[in-house]
């Protein structure tokens, strides 16, 4: 009986073993996912900006979540008091100011992310930073839900 008994424990030490060893190298496959993650919003933080370079005031509602609040000056509520006092902002040829991302993070989740750098004036100098959040929707779309600039202070 003892004899039956000694390969079952040596099968499910092995089992234990193998899998201690292989539940790291799961773990280690997930980050390139978070990598893509942070790549595909670093790229919608990029579009976002462009929108405004554009001059498409349309294009730039589309990555506004319907809840979203963007703090400035005054605290905007709701997707359409952005785009709504955003809109001015978009009229005439060159655009008042641009960004671009240089900080990208996302959850392990996959569900949020943050994206924030400079923001530049139309001479190309830095005047302000910004810091936004972003909610990944079920479709793998990214949308702004909360948005914050700040001014520059430039170490002297």
């Amino acid at each position: 009986m003892q004899r039956l008994f000694v390969p079952i424990i040596r099968s499910v030490a092995a089992f234990l073993l193998m899998s201690s060893v292989l539940t790291p190298v799961a773990r280690a496959d997930q980050s390139p996912d978070i990598n893509k993650l942070q790549e595909d919003l670093r790229a919608t933080e990029t579009a976002f900006a462009k929108t405004m370079a554009d001059r498409d005031h349309a294009a730039f509602a589309t990555f506004i979540a319907d809840e979203a609040v963007f703090f400035g000056r005054n605290e905007l509520r709701g997707k359409q008091a952005v785009v709504d006092a955003w809109a001015g902002l978009f009229e005439g040829k060159d655009a008042p100011f641009s960004w671009r991302p240089e900080t990208v993070a996302v959850l392990d989740s996959g569900t949020l992310g943050l994206s924030s750098g400079p923001v530049f004036g139309p001479d190309g100098k830095q005047t302000g930073t910004f810091s936004s959040i972003w909610r990944r929707k079920a479709d793998g779309k990214w949308e702004i839900i909360f948005d914050k600039g700040c001014p520059y202070c430039a170490d002297k």
